[in-house]
C-alpha cells in the first residue's frame, strides 16, 4: 500500500464527501477507505477530515492537501495518457450506464468490438431508464437522453433525438385521434413512471414554446419497451423516440398523432464527471463508440425516413 494509493482514496473521499461513496467508486469497503485515510493522516501528521455520523468535512489541512493532490493526479494522468497514446493498452474497470432500450439494442452490441481492441478494460454496463447519479453510483460514463441541467458534468453530444406521440390504428379507430393539447386529458396515455409521487406531464411545443401538458393513464411501467408493446396492442398513446419505433412507424403499426404539437427536442449525450484530465479508459471508450452509436441510430430510423420523406440530417 503506497502513499500514492492512499492519495487516490483521499481524492475520491473529497469528491464524494463520503467514505461510503468513495468506497463504492473504488470497489472497496468503507472500512478499507477509513484505514487508508488514517494511514495517510499518520504519514502527514495531521487530520484531513472531521468525521460525524452523517458526513465528513475536510479540515483546512485537508483542503490544502487536496489542491496539491489534484496537481499530482493531473501529472499522473498526463503521463498515463502519453503512454496509452503510444500504444500501451489502457486498463481498469469502466462503469457505464445507458437507458434500457439503447443499452440492449445499441450499446451492448458494441462492447465485444471494443473489448477486442482494449481487452484490459473491464466493462460494467448497467441499464436503467432511471437517471442515475454519476457521483453516488460511481459511474464513469452515462448515456443520457434528457434535458441536461447538471453543469458539473462534462457533456459530449452524440445526436439530436426526434420524438413523436403515437398510437396504433386500432386505438385511433376506437377512441379517435387527439386534435388539441386539451384532448390529451380524455386519452389513455402510456406512462414511463418511476418510484415516488410525480405529476405526469409531457413537454410539448406549441407555436415554438414549450408547454407542460398533464397526462393520465391507467397503466404505466419503468421500461420503455413495455410501453411500445402496449401501444402496439392498442392500449393508448405513447411518447417515444423515433429510433425506438421506426420500424413500426414505417409499417403503419403505429401512427403519429398531434404532429403540430411535437415533443420538446432532446439530445442523446455521453456524460462524465472528470473535469480535469480524463482517464485514458474513459477517453478511449468514448472515442470508440460515439460515432458507432450515431451510425447505428441512423440505420434504425432509415425505414421511417423513407416513408416519411424526412431529411437525413434533421430527423435523428
Amino acid at each position: 500500500m503506497s502513499t500514492l494509493d492512499n492519495i487516490a482514496v483521499f481524492i475520491r473521499v473529497m469528491e464524494h464527501s463520503s467514505f461510503s461513496g468513495a468506497a463504492r467508486s473504488l470497489r472497496l469497503t468503507p472500512a478499507v477507505v477509513s484505514y487508508r485515510i488514517q494511514a495517510l493522516e499518520k504519514h502527514l501528521g495531521c487530520r484531513l477530515f472531521n468525521r460525524t455520523t452523517r458526513q465528513v468535512q475536510p479540515t483546512e489541512h485537508g483542503r490544502t492537501f487536496y489542491e496539491g493532490c489534484l496537481e499530482v493526479q493531473d501529472a499522473m494522468d498526463r503521463a498515463e495518457a502519453r503512454v496509452a497514446g503510444g500504444g500501451v493498452v489502457a486498463q481498469g474497470s469502466l462503469k457505464v450506464t445507458a437507458p434500457l432500450w439503447l443499452g440492449r439494442h445499441v450499446i451492448g452490441p458494441l462492447i465485444p468490438g471494443f473489448r477486442a481492441t482494449q481487452p484490459k478494460i473491464d466493462i460494467r454496463l448497467r441499464l436503467s431508464d432511471y437517471l442515475v447519479d454519476l457521483y453516488t453510483e460511481a459511474v464513469d460514463l452515462a448515456f443520457r437522453m434528457a434535458p441536461l441541467t447538471d453543469s458539473s458534468l462534462v457533456v459530449r453530444n452524440i445526436c439530436p433525438v426526434e420524438r413523436v406521440i403515437c398510437a396504433s390504428p386500432d386505438y385511433i379507430a376506437r377512441h379517435g385521434a387527439p386534435a388539441s393539447l386539451r384532448d390529451l386529458e380524455r386519452h389513455q396515455c402510456l406512462l414511463l413512471r418511476f418510484s415516488g409521487p410525480h405529476d405526469l406531464r409531457w413537454n410539448l411545443l406549441r407555436n415554438g414554446s414549450a408547454v407542460a401538458v398533464p397526462v393520465r393513464g391507467n397503466i404505466d411501467a419503468d421500461d420503455s419497451e413495455v410501453l411500445t408493446a402496449w401501444a402496439l396492442a392498442g392500449e393508448g398513446l405513447a411518447l417515444k423516440p423515433v429510433f425506438e419505433i421506426a420500424e413500426h412507424l414505417a409499417s403503419g403499426a403505429l401512427v403519429p398523432v398531434l404532429e403540430e404539437f411535437p415533443p420538446v427536442p432532446v439530445s442523446l449525450a455521453l456524460l462524465h464527471a472528470y473535469k480535469r484530465q480524463v482517464p485514458p479508459k474513459v477517453r478511449l471508450f468514448a472515442d470508440a463508440v460515439v460515432e458507432d452509436v450515431r451510425s447505428a441510430l441512423n440505420r434504425r430510423i432509415e425505414p421511417w425516413r423513407k416513408t416519411a420523406g424526412a431529411a437525413p440530417e434533421e430527423t435523428l
